[in-house]
């Protein structure tokens, strides 16, 4: 596949790419990276031809078939069973479909009744379920996007090790630094500045050392300018006072400068990082802030309660660990929905961060979605928190339906701020999360004054929060 002088837009304000080129060979495994809306889905959807190029060739090799795993699942499949959802990948009927779904099924590690709906599936199935869709179709080039959001630490693993021996061309894009660096064998970078596309060969930490190292290099030569073209001006000024034939001098001199000015190199801008940011806690509360009774885990797919006292209060920081599927999203949304066996204080506000930001209205702009939870709506209050968050100009107008996953995330941790919440609950809050922003949120997070339920398999950034206690579903009798 060769990208040929490609651009693209969603409009006169939102171009994606310029004049953008480069190619994939056959059997190589490439990593895509760019910052939260930079456009890399986009990418995907014109190497499959869902959009087509405003400028520009997109030059396939003959026959080659494209399959995608996408990082959500739409919400039209949920109500679809596991053999439609595998079936409507092919224009035909396929009559041999059960083998080849349960083929496709071991391969991501998972076992599924074929006429269960997928919207019965947790996230990390549904991951798994998105993956074997793609795997099934056999196509020559294969592209994944954010594969390991929602995966536990055994279907990383997995997912590894498969990509490792995969025999086709596979580009996957990821913000999982030590995942991508297991099997990757070239980088292309969507630079959301310039809007190009670079190509570098090796690893991803090879391309950050790369990227580092350009930088320093273009910042000493413009610091060498820089004086130079300083001790031309202030030649120029001294000459010219001086008249006569010393002001040609000084000309030669202000000419020179410039020529230096001109010289000077545009320094590679990088993906910004979100500002610090501070969770605010809801104040007056003190005591029981949440109490857990009782909950539901998933063994042999059948729900079976356990009895176990959790009790949450003021500063207290719960880690709920366990494999997918055990239950973990199903226990969050128990206590949001003040479900028989968990018990909020009255009067607590909950701020959830939901893994599929179906709490998000899709429908709304960023400036109303945000607004909606502030309790008195200050323009300029709303504003500085969403510029930390980088939803600024025409982003803060858009509907959130329209955002990129990352950027809806960010639209999620904006929107925790501005609740002031007395209760803290997250699901997988790093899916989607370009990795720049994660050292920021976990230091947030660390210092969230209230009680917090943390879901994430990402051990890195666990790793950076303050946890309190850990609680493991798999482990309870």
């Amino acid at each position: 596949m060769r990208f040929e002088g490609v651009s693209f837009d969603f409009g006169p304000r939102k171009p994606i790419l310029e004049k953008v080129d480069f190619s994939v060979r056959r059997a190589t495994k490439i990593t895509f990276m760019g910052q939260n809306g930079a456009g890399k889905s986009t990418i995907f959807k014109l190497m499959t031809g869902e959009l087509t190029p405003e400028y520009g060739l997109i030059h396939m090799a003959h026959g080659l078939t494209v399959a995608t795993a996408k990082q959500v699942m739409v919400r039209e499949d949920l109500e679809l069973t596991v053999r439609e959802f595998f079936q409507k990948v092919f224009p035909k009927k396929v009559y041999d479909i059960d083998p080849r779904i349960d083929k496709v099924l071991a391969v991501v590690n998972l076992t599924a009744d074929h006429d269960k709906k997928i919207g019965s599936f947790s996230g990390g199935q549904q991951a798994r379920l998105l993956l074997a869709q793609a795997l099934i179709q056999d196509s020559d080039l294969l592209l994944l996007d954010e594969p390991t959001n929602n995966l536990d630490k055994a279907g990383i693993e997995h997912l590894t090790k498969f990509l490792q021996v995969y025999k086709k061309t596979v580009i996957v894009i990821s913000h999982d630094a030590e995942f991508l660096n297991s099997f990757t064998q070239g980088v292309l970078y969507l630079d959301v500045n310039t809007r190009k596309v670079e190509q570098y060969m090796g690893n991803y930490f090879d391309v950050v050392a790369d990227i580092t190292a350009r930088i320093e290099k273009e910042n000493r030569k413009n610091a060498l300018l820089a004086k130079e073209i300083q001790e031309n001006k202030d030649k120029a000024n001294f000459f010219a006072n001086k008249g006569g034939q010393m002001r040609m001098v000084a000309k030669r001199m202000r000419e020179k400068a410039i020529e230096l000015e001109a010289a000077k190199v545009e320094v590679r801008k990088e993906d910004k990082a979100i500002r610090a940011f501070r969770i605010p806690f809801q104040e007056n509360l003190i005591g029981d802030i949440l109490v857990i009774n009782s909950f539901k885990v998933i063994k042999d797919h059948k729900a079976v309660e356990r009895k176990m006292k959790v009790v949450l209060r003021r500063n207290h920081h719960l880690l709920l660990a366990g494999q997918n599927g055990i239950g973990k999203s199903t226990l969050l949304q128990a206590i949001v929905n003040k479900e028989k066996g968990a018990t909020v204080t009255d009067g607590v506000t909950v701020g959830y961060y939901r893994q599929d930001f179906s709490n998000l209205d899709f429908d709304k702009t960023v400036y109303e979605e945000l607004a909606s939870v502030m309790e008195r709506p200050i323009e300029e209050d709303l504003r500085k928190v969403a510029a930390g968050f980088l939803l600024t100009g025409e982003i803060f107008h858009t509907k959130i339906g329209t955002l990129s996953e990352g950027q809806k995330g960010l639209v999620a941790f904006a929107r925790l701020v501005l609740l002031k919440p007395g209760l803290l609950i997250l699901d997988e809050p790093t899916n989607h999360i370009n990795f720049r922003h994660l050292p920021v949120i976990a230091k947030a997070l660390s210092a969230f004054e209230g009680p917090m339920i943390l879901v994430s398999h990402v051990a890195d950034f666990v790793s950076q929060i303050r946890i309190d206690e850990v609680l493991e579903l798999d482990q309870v009798k």
